[in-house]
């Protein structure tokens, strides 16, 4: 059976595609709705499914060609939500602001247990997800089969044309009995299936998906992987300043805070010998420059900073040594920024000062085990006698130089007093208040359902980078902290969030973090302050709606039937506050490796809101600058195909003698905008618990973009 699922540039489509796929056996043909193929004239698909998506369906450029298509085709169709509205609307209705708009809200369901309905529980929960919706005189053109409690239409038919929609969304994690009513579409579809027509050839659906290029033809050099394991060495942090502190380019991926079965070692490393090479990314440009291991220019290459280091990594694969108790085995590490987006589907408006992405052959590796207290030397190379050589000699110096070090940890240095962050941010209140005003003014019409609204701290900063991540790491340890010494810029992170693993074995991780909550000195306070946060509405909706987002973006690159939600809506308490927290697993399709499913993904929903695209238009339209560094993700890729990526918040970006700290947070319908000024200052305080005050200079008397930097030191770090 042949379905056609028109993607209407939604955040949910391919959560209904793995629904289709699971109730039929078969994957659905997906077009965008501005597919030139849908005015074509050739034979019928079996069924076509409509997804939701932004906007309203009477503006032509929100359906797109979907209206041309759905007025010619005599295939049953099912609309879900903007498609239950566009046939509404095709028959005759007009679409009209919801009584209540509701975005993430789980409601009963009442129905006349008929088609789509047949053999669902009377008040079944439905998640709802819009503003806009068909008025009771909808039933003027189509038969109503649902509604709310308090007479919203939820359901629509119309036998003669065989058509069918809900208001809905069926495909939601916390909708019961979606699959169910799925299936009722097909059955009603079956007996007019004659073997229908796919479009034909076109353009791919979604550009943001690419399968992973072959390894190159032509005969490589294969790499390997030099190790030793050391029982006793010192601690992280002396190890870091001992060995890589004073080079250009270094990474210390940090797991100062041990979670078990998330967070167990930390990577100090550089891009050092024969081997190495520094990436940096011009995604305005479309541009890759390679350097050497300290940043000395090679070449550039042209195309996508994804397609580039996918490339790489494949013709290099290596499996990861059973010995080893992690899957990092060399590779990769450093960031996609935030504007690495644009090889995503979503073109930039706005330049960032630092690299739009930059990552770091990850050739000298010492990893760290907090559980076990081991200590292991990683030298990756290429086989070749001279890389060899230099591999060897490498992890003879730094295991003597370790072995020798093992008295010589020196104490933490004490967290400072807070750096008020209110008189350095680029947005003052006012202005952060009426762009959220702005973002409830989008949600109320229908343009997002959720939206992840950011400011920027930007401060003179005179310290070392490296004493102030020492200083944020002892005040506030994160399982997924880091350090990035990236020539003229350092990057010091202590995030909380996991965007994406993916294992050598093709399996998927995704840990979205949605709704926070201060902590309290109070035990009996600091416990209400957390159970509240576990049944507030409002931060459920943010969490459900990107727990969704999340399932679609892995929905896209995973095996049919292998995405699934084995966590959801759980607490997490940290140094400075509690998350609202769940889990997405999959299991990647053969043929997809990690570089793949991080662009399907990337940015990270709980960063953009969604539907993605519509809503990171309307955030760069707000915002009015680069996110950079923050909004991004930070992490590895390994020579195993295994990665590990944070979201890179809680972070700080010191550059030029200027440190910028990016906060936020997810605006929903429910938001008060006072609330939303106050938890972004909240975050933006934690970016800055390793800053001291006597480091920093006066807050600019009118707030504005950072000052960009020299020419000369642009140039470097990219």
């Amino acid at each position: 059976m042949h379905t056609l699922l028109i993607d209407n540039y939604d955040s949910y489509t391919y959560n209904l595609f793995q629904l289709i796929a699971a109730t039929t056996g078969v994957e659905p043909e997906v077009c965008r709705n501005d597919d030139p193929r849908l005015l074509g004239s050739g034979p019928d698909p079996d069924a076509v499914v409509v997804s939701p998506g932004p906007g309203r369906p009477d503006r032509p450029s929100d359906l797109g060609h979907a209206s041309a298509f759905l007025t010619r085709t005599r295939a049953p169709v099912l609309g879900v939500c903007l498609g239950h509205q566009a046939l509404g609307w095709l028959a005759g209705s007009p679409v009209v602001p919801s009584p209540r708009p509701r975005h993430g809200a789980v409601e009963c369901v009442l129905h006349n247990g008929r088609n789509l309905f047949t053999g669902l529980p009377q008040g079944f929960p439905a998640v709802r997800y819009h503003s806009l919706c068909l008025p009771d005189g909808v039933k003027e053109h189509l038969d109503v089969d649902a509604r709310t409690e308090d007479g919203v239409v939820m359901g629509v038919s119309d036998p003669r044309r065989a058509w069918w929609g809900v208001q809905f969304h069926p495909e939601s994690v916390a909708t019961e009995h979606g699959a169910r009513l799925v299936g009722n579409f097909f059955s009603l579809a079956r007996p007019t299936a004659r073997g229908g027509s796919a479009l034909g050839k076109g353009r791919a659906a979604d550009p943001a998906v690419r399968r992973a290029p072959s390894p190159e033809t032509r005969p490589r050099t294969p790499w390997l992987l030099r190790w030793r394991r050391l029982e006793r060495a010192p601690e992280a942090e002396y190890l870091f300043r001992l060995l890589f502190a004073d080079l250009p380019y270094a990474y210390w991926l940090d797991s100062s805070r041990l979670v078990e079965g998330f967070s167990r070692f930390s990577f100090l490393g550089a891009p050092s010998g024969p081997d190495a090479e520094v990436l940096t990314y011009d995604a305005g440009a479309g541009r890759l420059r390679v350097g050497d291991g300290e940043g000395a220019p090679r070449h550039t290459e042209e195309g996508s900073v994804f397609d580039l280091l996918e490339a790489r990594l494949s013709a290099a694969r290596t499996p990861s040594p059973r010995e080893l108790p992690f899957d990092f085995n060399g590779g990769y590490v450093g960031y996609m920024g935030y504007e690495a987006k644009a090889d995503c589907g979503s073109p930039n408006r706005h330049t960032a000062h630092t690299p739009d992405a930059l990552w770091m052959s990850a050739t000298r590796t010492v990893a760290v085990d907090h559980r076990d207290g081991a200590t292991w030397l990683l030298a990756s190379c290429r086989d070749l006698p001279a890389s060899v050589e230099a591999a060897d000699q490498w992890l003879d110096s730094v295991q003597a130089l370790a072995e020798g070090g093992v008295r010589h940890s020196r104490p933490a240095p004490a967290a400072p007093d807070p750096v008020e962050p209110t008189p350095f941010l680029r947005r003052r209140r006012a202005g952060y208040l009426a762009d959220v005003h702005s973002c409830l003014e989008e949600l109320r019409a229908g343009e997002s359902y959720e939206i992840c609204l950011t400011n920027e701290v930007s401060l003179p900063c005179s310290g070392d980078p490296l004493e102030t991540y020492l200083r944020m790491r002892r005040a506030n340890p994160a399982p997924y902290g880091a350090f990035l010494r990236a020539g003229p810029a350092s990057v010091l992170c202590s995030s909380p969030e996991r965007f994406l693993r993916v294992g050598e074995d093709g399996t998927a991780e995704s840990k979205p973090m949605k709704g926070t909550a201060p902590r309290h000195p109070d035990p009996a306070a600091d416990a209400r302050l957390r159970a509240s946060l576990a049944r507030d509405p409002k931060t459920r909706a943010e969490n459900l709606m990107i727990v969704d987002l999340v399932r679609n973006d892995l929905g896209r690159v995973c095996e049919v039937g292998g995405v699934s939600v084995p966590r959801y809506m759980q607490v997490e308490s940290y140094t400075s506050v509690h998350q609202l927290v769940s889990t997405v697993e999959g299991r990647l399709r053969p043929g997809v490796g990690a570089v793949g499913a991080a662009r399907a993904c990337f940015p990270g929903g709980s960063m953009t809101g969604a539907p993605k695209l519509r809503t990171m238009e309307i955030i760069e339209r707000l915002e009015g600058r680069a996110r950079g560094v923050y909004s991004g993700s930070l992490g590895y890729f390994a020579l195993s195909g295994a990665a590990d990526l944070n979201i890179v918040i809680r972070t700080a970006v010191v550059a030029d003698g200027r440190m910028t700290v990016g906060a936020g947070g997810a605006i929903v319908l429910d938001s008060d905008p006072e609330a939303e000024f106050q938890e972004m200052v909240l975050k933006a305080r934690a970016g800055l618990c390793g800053t001291r005050a006597d480091e920093t200079g006066p807050a600019d008397s009118e707030p504005g973009p950072s000052p960009r930097p020299s020419r000369a030191s642009r140039d470097t770090a990219r």
